[in-house]
């Protein structure tokens, strides 16, 4: 499947900028099922200053904000081709070790509720892609997918007390949960084609875990699925910090908003 894909990111600031810097994690990985065709980025009032390939094989680009600036736009836009490859990326690459994803971070630790749910979760006969295609459906039943329930510093075991989150949030319980059971899970931040509209306000979100045999597979728990052709990724990482498409810091003073514009979709591949 081929995927067209336009990416925008607008940053308003109530005052002009004194310094500030922006980490982006924008580029789509080459991988299992996954070939970039093209891929450009464009700036308003920013400056391309590094990209470098940082621990998770993730393409890192840092960008200066231009001093004085009231508004910042970073526009990214470019076609991938996909392939069905039902989840599964395959063997362990990048420069961590797999046991480095056993480790729970800030935002997937569990706490007590968390911690019943797993324990309840380790009395299931499953096991394997069994048990973690069980996680994933369990997950989903007792967190519902409620659009402005959380935000980004949200924690897994916090989602999981309000029985309410988005993928971001699903994807964090799930990892945890994982990693609790001496599964290597991670992060992954992409794109992802909706069947019933091409505009979207946010970039997509789910998890893989490491299955003996399998490598990498992935979960869309929010939708229920593994990934599939319409999914595209783009960075991973031990949790959202990991792998979150804009990072940065700004001095100054000065508070911003925060507007994204997403749309994917499909183009005819020409034979």
């Amino acid at each position: 499947m081929r995927l067209s894909i336009r990416h925008t990111t607008r940053y308003r600031f109530d005052r002009p900028v004194v310094h500030a810097l922006q980490r982006l994690r924008l580029v789509p990985k080459q991988t299992q099922g996954q070939e970039i065709l093209n891929w450009s980025m464009e700036y308003d009032n920013a400056l391309e200053e590094l990209q470098y390939e940082d621990q998770h094989h993730n393409t890192t680009t840092l960008v200066a904000v231009e001093q004085g600036a009231t508004e910042v736009t970073v526009a990214c836009h470019g076609q991938v081709d996909t392939s069905d490859q039902a989840g599964v990326i395959g063997r362990h690459a990048g420069h961590l070790p797999l046991w480095s994803f056993l480790t729970q971070t800030k935002m997937t630790r569990p706490g007590p509720g968390m911690r019943k749910f797993i324990t309840d979760l380790k009395k299931s006969d499953a096991q394997g892609l069994d048990l973690l295609h069980e996680l994933s459906r369990k997950t989903l039943d007792q967190v519902d997918y409620v659009v402005g329930s959380t935000q980004s510093q949200t924690t897994a075991e916090e989602s999981f007390a309000a029985k309410a989150g988005v993928c971001q949030d699903h994807s964090h319980i799930f990892i945890g949960a994982a990693r609790s059971m001496d599964i290597p899970a991670r992060y992954v931040s992409g794109y992802l084609m909706m069947n019933d509209r091409i505009d979207q306000e946010a970039t997509h979100a789910w998890a893989e875990a490491f299955v003996e045999g399998l490598g990498w597979v992935g979960f869309d728990i929010s939708n229920g699925i593994s990934p599939d052709a319409r999914y595209v990724r783009v960075a991973t990482g031990r949790d959202y910090r990991d792998a979150a498409p804009v990072t940065g810091i700004s001095f100054g003073n000065s508070k911003q908003v925060l507007e994204v514009d997403v749309s994917v979709e499909q183009q005819q591949v020409q034979q």
